[in-house]
């Protein structure tokens, strides 16, 4: 496919490249409705679109960052810190901070999903031109990302290889919109039941006081120690994991973020004769992981049905639990501990002033209401099929990154010729 018809451009070609500018922070105005503030943070290494910023700005923000509006569908790449990693096609007119370069594309000279899955190729290439100048950060100037060389096909083969791409990325952001709808799902029933106390029969119930406001009649407020058989951490070989390339994964608090979420990118392993010498921090089957020091302590992930491996452990900065399974199972567990209430009690346990942090006494005594066995049950069974098509929906998302991602060079660099390729078959394997 590469001939003639394809040319060597510059990355200023493709659009007009903008820096973005964080409005200033001190006037509470400037942030709002209004629209997404891109940040580094709310870019992935594995989700094209960005729905949503952690942060928004006003009309009068934006009217001190002049000339920064991005339209949708520009491709947005970090460029000081984290570089050659995050990049993300904005959904809605939007601003960046100034860590983030955008291009944006005249759409009748360029495909704009083309221009995204050209950039995402190009990120190993964006990260060698790292010059290190911002207060020791990762840092590719605007003069040099506007420079990186790329090849690029007629509009019309662009349009084609960008179809094909946004095929499997169009059913991954499909896939996570139903984790997202499936959650609440789980998270609305545990708490009509075990929050509000609307469980079947509620209508006649009574109630009593104790510790923790008034409950049903034979529930019991616990502590969550009485109802664990197992709360233990990993570790790492001496001097950490981040030379060994190969082995067993070794998953750590950054991969501590909510069900079905796992950025494999990130792993790191330990040896294998390591692994079987470990006395605890193995993962079994659903092993509940909890971030126990650091800027997240109280965020919490289920592992199971083999996701995110078959055969894994976690590092010293996560605690596995494991429940009785009689009047406390790993479902209603995970969910106990996805309630912001949850969270909030963790985090009142930090043990350490300097470093965020709880250990294994905090987290036995947190209390928690405890329900007769035969409601838990009932509330087990009505949750399972949600929470195992959240962990299929997780690992078929997986498989689709991988395939993206292993045809993405050859698709960008013309070594396939895609005259004869069928999207709906490649989805198929």
């Amino acid at each position: 496919m590469i001939g003639k018809c394809w040319r060597s451009l510059k990355v200023k070609e493709l659009g007009t490249v903008i820096t973005g500018q964080t409005p200033p922070t001190k006037d509470r105005h400037n942030y709002g409705k209004g629209y997404p503030f891109v940040k580094p943070t709310d870019l992935s290494e594995n989700i094209r679109s960005i729905t949503a910023t952690e942060t928004e700005i006003t009309d009068i923000g934006l009217a001190t960052v002049p000339g920064r509006l991005i339209p949708p569908r520009s491709t947005c790449v970090v460029c000081i810190g984290s570089i050659g990693k995050k990049i993300g096609l904005t959904s809605l007119p939007s601003v960046t901070n100034q860590a983030i370069n955008s291009v944006v594309v005249d759409p009748f000279s360029h495909d704009p999903f083309y221009v995204y899955y050209l950039l995402r190729n190009a990120l190993p290439y964006v990260k060698r031109l790292d010059s290190g100048t911002t207060s020791g950060r990762e840092n590719v100037s605007k003069s040099s990302f506007e420079n990186i060389e790329v090849r690029t096909p007629p509009i019309t083969i662009e349009r084609k290889i960008a179809s094909i791409l946004s095929a499997y990325d169009d059913l991954i952001e499909n896939n996570l919109q139903r984790i997202e709808i499936l959650e609440e799902m789980a998270h609305n029933l545990y708490r009509e039941w075990f929050v509000k106390f609307r469980f079947p029969g509620h209508q006649h119930a009574s109630f009593v006081d104790s510790a923790l406001g008034r409950i049903p009649t034979g529930w019991e407020v616990s502590t969550l120690g009485e109802h664990l058989t197992a709360l233990e951490s990993g570790k790492r070989p001496k001097g950490g994991a981040q030379d060994v390339t190969s082995g067993i994964p070794s998953v750590g608090a950054e991969n501590v973020f909510g069900m079905g979420g796992h950025n494999y990118q990130s792993e790191k392993y330990v040896p294998r004769d390591f692994f079987t010498g470990m006395r605890s921090g193995i993962v079994r089957d659903r092993d509940i992981g909890l971030y126990k020091d650091g800027a997240y302590i109280g965020r919490s992930t289920y592992f199971r049905d083999d996701f995110p491996h078959a055969e894994f452990c976690v590092n010293e900065h996560v605690f596995l639990l494991r429940a009785t399974g009689t009047r406390l199972t790993q479902n209603i567990l995970y969910l106990w501990m996805q309630e912001p209430a949850t969270v909030s009690a963790i985090r009142a346990t930090n043990a350490n002033a300097a470093q965020p942090g709880i250990n294994q006494k905090g987290v036995k005594g947190l209390p928690i209401i405890i329900p007769p066995a035969d409601i838990v049950k009932r509330l087990d069974d009505l949750t399972e099929p949600i929470l195992a098509l959240i962990i299929h929906l997780a690992k078929k998302n997986e498989s689709l990154r991988r395939s993206r991602d292993l045809l993405l060079p050859r698709l960008i660099s013309g070594e396939v010729d895609i005259a004869h390729m069928v999207t709906d078959r490649l989805l198929e394997q």
